[in-house]
């Protein structure tokens, strides 16, 4: 396993992490002193999606972040299943592992890279590598299956219709050959064009990777490994991870009433809201920042509150 260190992004290719036969491109900037904070990408995204996010927290973190399986430097396995969910938690665990082996890490993750730490902190023993998690666009999997199951036993089907709405795509996504039509035929030469109709953002924020046709056609092998499996038979996914979800209020494809269940899992779960699209680390990275940096801030001041009060005891 090669041992990450700080590179210029671009500038030489990156330190690699691996997992079993999948090298994973990793990067590292900020402070190499302060706490880490490993940040996770998704789709049809690679590590640059952080760009508007890392300016931000660079002065106080360790930022980690690496091209997950599938995108940008890291390898692409052909399998489909390749990219189920435990192999993805799997790779960030790699990379935890990697470069924080001493002391757990925070990690801030987006879309499919949310779903895939979703899987990873709700691994038995996960509270002790993962000190924090900010999910931002990315429901658990297992998590939105039983909150369709309960909700609709109990006739609420306003929001499980809305949230299969704003998900119909993922349909077309799981679609040999269909589903990747759209890609190969050229979406990604107009993707700022259509994030600024679909995202209400600024195209001039988005800088599409080189990468990105092939990420976008291998990505999608996330879909159909993940998600009819684990929405037709939920498992039971629990975590004592502190969670935080910044909830995006104009998210077209992740509708923020998925989540109303999501403290039935979580042990300590905390909610914000943003008056953003689905790229809000693209569009609102500041505030992506901000929002990480004060959960971080506010468990902290919680454990000082907790040793005094054993201390006063």
């Amino acid at each position: 396993m090669s041992t990450p260190h700080s590179v210029d992004p671009g500038s030489v290719p990156p330190p690699l992490v691996t997992n079993g036969a999948v090298r994973l491109a990793v990067f590292e900037q900020g402070n190499p002193d302060g706490e880490t904070l490993v940040l996770v990408h998704g789709w049809p995204d690679t590590h640059e999606l952080w760009q508007h996010v890392i300016p931000h927290l660079a002065d106080r973190f360790r930022i980690v972040s690496y091209d997950t399986r599938g995108a940008g430097a890291s390898s692409a396995p052909t399998a489909v299943s390749a990219y189920a969910l435990q192999e993805l938690a799997k790779d960030l665990f790699a990379v935890i592992d990697a470069v924080s082996p001493d002391a757990p890490v925070h990690v801030l993750a987006h879309d499919w890279g949310a779903v895939e730490s979703w899987e990873a902190v709700c691994e038995p023993g996960a509270e002790r590598r993962i000190a924090s998690y900010t999910s931002i666009s990315g429901p658990n999997l297992d998590h939105l299956g039983a909150w369709m199951r309960r909700s609709l036993a109990q006739g609420r089907v306003a929001g499980p219709l809305a949230q299969a709405a704003a998900s119909a795509y993922t349909v077309l996504f799981q679609i040999p050959g269909v589903g990747t039509l759209p890609f190969r035929l050229g979406l990604w030469r107009i993707w700022p064009t259509f994030l600024r109709f679909f995202d209400r953002m600024d195209p001039s924020l988005v800088r599409p990777s080189p990468t990105l046709r092939s990420d976008m056609v291998t990505g999608l092998k996330r879909y159909r490994a993940n998600i009819r499996p684990r929405l037709r038979h939920p498992r039971e996914r629990r975590t004592d991870v502190p969670v935080q979800l910044i909830l995006n209020r104009r998210d077209l494809a992740v509708r923020p009433v998925g989540y109303e269940d999501t403290g039935r899992w979580v042990s300590d779960l905390r909610r914000r809201e943003l008056p953003a699209g689905h790229w809000s680390p693209v569009s609102h990275g500041r505030d992506v920042a901000r929002l990480t940096a004060e959960f971080v801030d506010d468990l902290r001041r919680d454990t000082a509150t907790d040793s005094l009060g054993a201390g006063s005891a």
